[in-house]
Formats: C-alpha cells, sequence, structure tokens
C-alpha cells in the first residue's frame, strides 16, 4: 500500500490577481472532470489542469471554487479543494493529510498528500484482519492467537489475543451461577433461577443505613431491597458476603433505588464463583430476559483520586446536585473504597431525569487501592460501566446487552484493565467504547490514559467499536474487536493544539496488535481508523 500520494499541479498563471479573481491554466491538460462548489460568491479562482494520483486513476481535473468553499470531484467523491480568498489552495482526501499551498505568482507547484499517521498506524502497530474463529456460543478463538504480554508486572502473562486463551477448558466467564453473560453467549438470553428460597426480606433505607455503626454486616440468609437512594456513608464499611441477594425497587427520578458508596467509605462485595453476590431489582428470581433493562438504579462508588475537573471534585451523573453526598475527587490516588469480587449487577439503569439514567456500575475518582475482579453488568439501560476519573484497576469485566456504550471513561480516568468481555445486543446498542478525556476543561491535566489489554469486543452492525474526543488518550492491546459497523475513531479539532489526535502524536492513544473482524466500514486501516473533525 503507497503511503504518499503525489499530485503534480502545473499551474500558469496567466492574469495578476485583480479584485482576488484569478483564472490559472495547468499545463499537461488531460482528461476533465468538473468540480463545482455549493454556493456561490463574488470572488472566485477558476482553475484546470492535470492532476496525477496513480493510486484512484484520477488524471485531468477542471476546477470552479468559491473562495470559501470547497468543490469535490463528480467522479470519486474523493478530492476536496478549498479555495481562499488569499490565493491559496487547500487540497484534502479522506485518510489523508490535508495540503494548503498559495498559488499567487506561481507557474509550478508540487502537492504531496501523505497519509495520516493515524491511518498508517493500524498496519504500522500490528493490527490485522484475521478471523478468530469463534466457535458456535463460544468466545474461545479456534485459531491461535498468540502475542505478547505486557512487560507490566501488574497484569497478568497472557500471550494470546481477546479475553480468552484460545483452545482451553473452561473460560473464566464459564459459570451460570456467577455469570448471566454465561447463558447468554450459550444461547441462552434468560438468567439462571436465582436461590431465594427460605431466605427472609429486609428493606434498606438510607435513614436505615445512617443509623448503623462503623461496620454494618449482612447476610446471604437475606435478601436485602434497596429502596431510594441508600448511601454507605463517610467512614462505614459495607460487608456482603458470598452469595447474598441484592434487590433496587422500581421507581424513576426521586424515587429512583441505587446503592452509594460514598467518599471515605467502603464496600467489601466478595462473592464465589459458586456463590456470587448479585444486584438485580425487587422480584427478581431468575430467568429474566437480557433485555429487560431501566427496572431500578445501579451500583454507585466514589473516591477521593484524581480528577481532571475543576475544581477537582465533582457531583457525581445520575445523583442530584442537592445530595451532597454525591461529590467524588480528591488527591489520593491509592484511595481504598473496598472490594467488588464475583459480583453480577442486572437490569439497571433507571431514568432520574431527561435522558439521564444510572450507568450499571459507576466509578467516580475511585482509586488503585480499590480491588474489582470477576465483575459483570448485564442489560443495563445505560453505560455498562463508566469511569469518571481516577486510577482504579479491574481485571475480569464483562458489559453485555447494555442498552449504551458497553465502556465509557472521562475525567481523566488513567487505570489499568485486562481480560475484558464487551457483548452487545445487535438491536440495542451504542459504542463499544466512548472515551472522553476531560470535560471542565477538555484540556486539563492528568489526561485520561488507561490501558486495555486482552479484551473482546463483539458489536452490532449499527455501533462504532470506539470513539476517543474530548483530548481523551488510552491504549487497547492484544484485542479482538468484531461485528461492528465502524472502527475505531479520534477527534481532531481545527484550531485546538490539545485534542485526541494530539494525544495519538505524544504517544497517548495506541491500538495495537489486536484484530478487526467483520467490521461493516471495510478490512483496511484507511476503512477501520478514523479522524473526525
Amino acid at each position: 500500500m503507497k503511503l504518499l500520494l503525489i499530485n503534480k499541479l502545473l499551474i500558469t498563471q496567466t492574469n495578476k490577481m485583480e479584485n482576488l479573481k484569478n483564472l490559472f491554466a495547468f499545463l499537461m491538460l488531460a482528461i476533465t472532470i468538473s468540480f463545482t462548489a455549493c454556493t456561490t460568491e463574488t470572488s472566485t479562482v477558476n482553475i484546470s489542469g492535470t492532476v496525477t494520483d496513480g493510486t484512484n486513476g484520477l488524471d485531468g481535473v477542471t476546477v470552479t471554487a468559491s473562495t470559501g468553499e470547497t468543490a469535490t470531484t463528480n467522479s470519486t467523491g474523493g478530492y476536496e479543494i478549498t479555495a481562499a480568498k488569499d490565493g491559496s489552495l487547500t487540497f484534502s482526501l479522506k485518510g489523508y493529510t490535508s495540503k494548503t499551498v498559495n498559488v499567487d505568482g506561481q507557474t509550478t507547484i508540487d502537492v504531496t498528500l501523505s497519509v495520516d499517521p493515524w491511518i498508517t498506524s493500524f498496519d504500522g502497530n500490528g493490527n490485522t484482519t484475521v478471523d478468530p474463529q469463534f466457535p458456535a456460543n463460544s468466545l474461545i478463538p479456534s485459531a491461535a492467537l498468540t502475542a505478547t504480554s505486557s512487560t507490566d508486572a501488574w497484569y497478568t502473562t497472557a500471550n494470546y489475543k481477546g479475553a480468552v486463551e484460545s483452545v482451553i477448558g473452561t473460560p473464566w466467564y464459564a459459570n451460570s451461577n456467577w455469570s448471566f453473560f454465561s447463558r447468554i453467549i450459550g444461547g441462552t438470553n434468560t438468567s439462571a433461577a436465582l436461590n431465594t428460597t427460605g431466605k427472609a426480606t429486609k428493606d434498606i433505607t438510607d435513614a436505615w443505613m445512617q443509623a448503623q455503626g462503623t461496620t454494618i454486616q449482612w447476610s446471604a440468609d437475606t435478601i436485602y431491597v434497596l429502596d431510594g437512594f441508600v448511601f454507605v456513608g463517610s467512614g462505614q464499611t459495607l460487608n456482603i458476603p458470598a452469595g447474598t441477594i441484592v434487590q433496587g425497587k422500581a421507581g424513576t427520578g426521586s424515587n429512583a433505588s441505587a446503592l452509594i458508596v460514598t467518599k471515605d467509605a467502603k464496600i467489601e462485595a466478595t462473592g464465589t464463583a459458586a456463590d456470587p453476590i448479585v444486584f438485580t431489582f425487587e422480584g427478581d428470581n431468575g430467568n429474566t430476559p437480557a433485555t429487560e433493562r431501566g427496572k431500578w438504579g445501579g451500583l454507585i462508588i466514589l473516591g477521593n483520586a484524581g480528577l481532571n475537573s475543576s475544581p477537582g471534585q465533582t457531583q457525581i451523573e445520575g445523583i442530584p446536585t442537592s445530595e451532597t453526598r454525591g461529590l467524588y475527587g480528591g488527591s489520593d490516588n491509592s484511595d481504598n473504597s473496598g472490594t467488588l469480587r464475583y459480583v453480577s449487577i442486572r437490569h439497571g439503569g433507571t431514568n432520574i431525569g431527561n435522558d439521564n439514567e444510572i450507568n450499571g456500575l459507576t466509578l467516580g475518582g475511585v482509586g488503585s487501592g480499590t480491588t474489582i475482579e470477576y465483575v459483570e453488568i448485564v442489560a443495563n439501560k445505560d453505560d455498562g460501566i463508566e469511569w469518571f476519573g481516577g486510577t482504579v484497576n479491574a481485571k475480569y469485566l464483562i458489559s453485555a446487552y447494555c442498552a449504551d456504550d458497553a465502556l465509557d471513561y472521562d475525567e481523566g480516568y488513567r487505570g489499568k484493565n485486562q481480560f475484558v468481555i464487551i457483548y452487545q445486543d445487535a438491536t440495542a446498542a451504542d459504542r463499544g467504547g466512548e472515551h472522553d478525556g476531560g470535560t471542565n476543561p477538555e484540556t486539563a491535566t492528568p489526561y485520561a490514559t488507561p490501558k486495555f489489554w486482552n479484551v473482546t469486543s463483539v458489536g452490532s452492525s449499527t455501533s462504532k467499536a470506539i470513539t476517543f474526543r474530548d483530548n481523551a488518550g488510552g491504549e487497547y492491546h492484544n484485542s479482538i474487536f468484531m461485528n461492528y459497523g465502524k472502527g475505531i475513531d479520534i477527534e481532531d479539532l481545527e484550531g485546538q493544539d490539545q485534542d485526541s489526535y494530539k494525544q495519538f502524536q505524544d504517544g497517548n492513544l495506541k491500538i495495537a496488535n489486536s484484530i478487526f473482524f467483520n467490521i461493516g466500514a471495510g478490512t483496511t486501516g484507511l476503512d477501520l481508523f478514523t479522524v473526525s473533525n
């Protein structure tokens, strides 16, 4: 594949600039293809001549472009030529770096359009479009997808691509006791029956929680029903043992139910593969479809780790601004908010306002002292997981059948993640990843630069694998993306020095050694890696 597209424009100036009207004739006139601007102005630049382009076979051009307007080829739709009032011309082509030249007083100019470095990074960083060869009802690749593991000691050694190693016995998600997803991938879109036999039911209000001491011990023999927003307050630790079921009452707006672990509080939710901790809606005994969403709120954890939003402490999304216990953020990046292990969060995302739903798992300013392993979010009406700043790390994550984005981060999140599964409902999903850098302002530090290794992301034909925007960076390594309509898009803001494209240029945004299979947009870097202006 050629990395340079060379357009030689031989221009003869026939008249001097007068009232910003110019007539240029290209030498070596060949076949003519017309360009016409959408609107007209009093001052125009008229150009005719030859463009040599071996890649697309465009040979011979006539341009009539109003100043400040853009003309596009009628033949291929590829070229855009913008004529400015100063007599300059800007040549653009999808996937190439634009070039502006001043033709005033020139008799001959050469224009070289280089392939955008973001596009060439697809091949340059070892990405491919090979078939991972997933058998029916499985995410275990049949192909041997070998790769080099991270040298960072935090990551588990995994010399393969994707969240699950090829040709193994039982994958880490394959236990229907804790993983609703294991049934979905197996072709059964309803949850397994929950063990509610003989268990008492206890309503939990915020007033009840605040009346408890510093240590709150729940029991697997009781089903706990959240009635409204229930806060684990500063200085409190909530212990939830293996096998416990936590349910949220139905309701929207101020009547929504959710569990919120505030700053300086902890949740110790330690389940097992055989006896997980399940968060779901009131009355759910299992056998519930994966398309049942928005039945209650979700789980929100708030910490003291750093953000990039001003003034460094922010109200979490999903909690009314009148509730001061919804604040998160600080300066302790090693802050410990507790443990989530073998936890299944299901059927959440109720509305609390106009187009404002609660994420399945919300992590606001959560620090690296927190442990998150073997956690799934299934059938949430909003995002599966959303990070707002912070440094928390996680392994063995699943976001499945969520109606908005599977993974979302913002406000300078910079943690590490490994072994992540994204699995979208073909009829209700947005992006696999919506990755934002900051909000107020977008250019604030610390930048959002999390790292994801060993991701398997299965999308829908109407969704995009990942969008990087608002100055977000981030990295994906040894991952598999398949069945999406579009690939990876990064934002390049005109006239702004710091954006996601700049993060790519600075080495803070990278997609490496990953597979893109059955992506609707195509099979080349030009198709799969795009830049939005």
